[in-house]
């Protein structure tokens, strides 16, 4: 049996149920709104703490090259196949269906897992909100079970929210996004003037305590800060101009975003001394520490405005992942069903917002940001090889944007990518390989005979 059948997909040349309706400036947004959150509110802190110390900037640096070489394979791809399923849709083209469901199911993994991590450090910065005020949430209902809690309630009722929120239309949705984002933005800028002059260049020696092997796997950590990106290609059937718009979006989100953590990530190791940065909400605290209130609060309110969105894109793309697997047969139609007047997939949102509550009401931060990382790791590295093999079986598809020194930046994507997996705890690997087993299960039972490509 053929399990390697291919095809371009044409969804974003051909009239579809989704609408048109964001452009290169909404699709940065888009990216912006995705890649600043966890990573530079709460991941930052942790990473500082326990695997890198003030080498965190190099860390950052590290991934962000990692995800340069992905980024640019990405934009080549989106430009030239389009599609509203991302690396699926890209691994379907070049790879074939077997490749494709691989990698879906791996992307549902990274951007709904994603969500419920956003989720888990959006709770204690309410909290830390709600504190200034006199209140507080009991720690019973703040922390899962693994960490001494029964549940983890308002990290439940942010998804259930944005769910609703994503069921209402793509165009409200990228409002709502971006109101977000510049409300997070500000946050940023408060802090990095709270900062400057309260650095003590003492707190970054030593520089790198945990040695390089910790500066490595300080980047494999907080990769989980930069997937945001990738979100970006999965709105290609609702960009104004997908050739052109895409790369924009994804190019520019993702530079940008890489300077601001380099600069934070610098500050917040200078300000504060690394071990006391493993806390729920370190770039708030810090600023606290040093008897700044006023600028804490506001830090605290932007992160959670920035988390909110990035919750948001990620269910916003987990749900058009769903959505292009289910088109093409390899999931139940049922969930590439888009209801007439919002025209967004309304069950598939609702289903997977019922189970990252869930997820995120019973699971630590640090269990489902790892778990994350090593999905999107291994996504890039599919999409690198797709740029690659597209480049030798097709030559003649038209590419509006090409990679620059290729083969050379998707194979650097690929080595950069692979080296960052392996410095991923074996316990990751081990539930990875797990989730991937139930998706061939999945595959083989269902997808296989009900696929909408011809196997002959």
């Amino acid at each position: 049996m053929n399990i390697f059948r291919t095809k371009i997909t044409e969804h974003s040349k051909t009239p579809g149920q989704l609408r048109r309706f964001l452009s290169a400036f909404d699709l940065t947004l888009l990216g912006i709104g995705a890649i600043i959150g966890a990573g530079i509110f709460v991941l930052t802190g942790v990473a500082a703490a326990t695997t890198a110390g003030p080498a965190i900037i190099l860390s950052f640096a590290l991934a962000g090259f990692a995800c340069l070489f992905a980024a640019l394979s990405y934009a080549e791809l989106s430009a030239s196949i389009g599609g509203s399923g991302s690396a699926y849709s890209y691994a379907y083209a070049g790879l074939g269906e077997i490749i494709a469901w691989i990698i879906g199911w791996d992307l549902v993994l990274e951007y709904g897992i994603g969500a419920c991590a956003v989720a888990i450090g959006w709770s204690h910065y309410v909290n830390d909100a709600l504190m200034t005020f006199g209140f507080s949430i009991p720690q019973t209902l703040l922390k899962s079970p693994g960490d001494g809690g029964i549940l983890n309630l308002p990290a439940m009722l942010i998804i259930l929210l944005l769910s609703g929120v994503l069921m209402l239309g793509v165009k409200q949705s990228a409002r709502f996004n971006m109101a977000i984002v510049f409300i997070k933005l500000i946050a940023i800028g408060i802090f990095i003037v709270a900062a400057i002059p309260e650095v003590k260049p003492g707190n970054w020696h030593p520089f790198m305590p945990f040695g390089w092997s910790g500066m490595v796997e300080g980047a494999a950590l907080v990769f989980f800060a930069f997937i945001g990106f990738d979100a970006v290609s999965t709105a290609a059937e609702e960009a104004k101009d997908p050739q052109k718009d895409l790369s924009i979006g994804i190019i520019g989100s993702l530079g940008i975003c890489t300077m601001v953590y380099i600069l934070v990530s610098g500050l917040l190791t200078g300000i504060a001394a690394y071990t006391t940065l493993n806390t729920q909400s370190p770039v708030a605290d810090a600023i606290l520490r040093l008897g700044h209130k006023i600028s804490a609060d506001m830090i605290a309110l932007g992160a959670i405005a920035g988390l909110t969105s990035v919750m948001l894109i990620f269910m916003y793309s987990m749900s058009r992942v769903f959505y292009s697997m289910s088109r093409d047969g390899l999931l139940p139609k049922g969930f590439s069903h888009v209801h007439p007047k919002t025209h967004t997939p309304i069950r598939v949102i609702f289903i997977s917002g019922i189970l990252m509550s869930l997820i995120a009401g019973f699971f630590s931060m640090r269990e489902v940001a790892e778990l994350v990382n090593i999905g999107t790791l291994a996504a890039f590295v599919i999409v690198c090889f797709s740029a690659l093999f597209l480049r030798y079986s097709k030559p003649n598809l038209p590419r509006p944007f090409k990679t620059p020194f290729s083969p050379a930046i998707p194979l650097l994507g690929i080595i950069f990518c692979c080296y960052l997996m392996i410095s991923l705890p074996w316990i990751t690997w081990m539930r990875f390989i797990t989730w991937m087993i139930i998706g061939l299960v999945v595959y083989f039972s269902y997808s296989y005979s009900h696929s909408r490509v011809d196997r002959h």
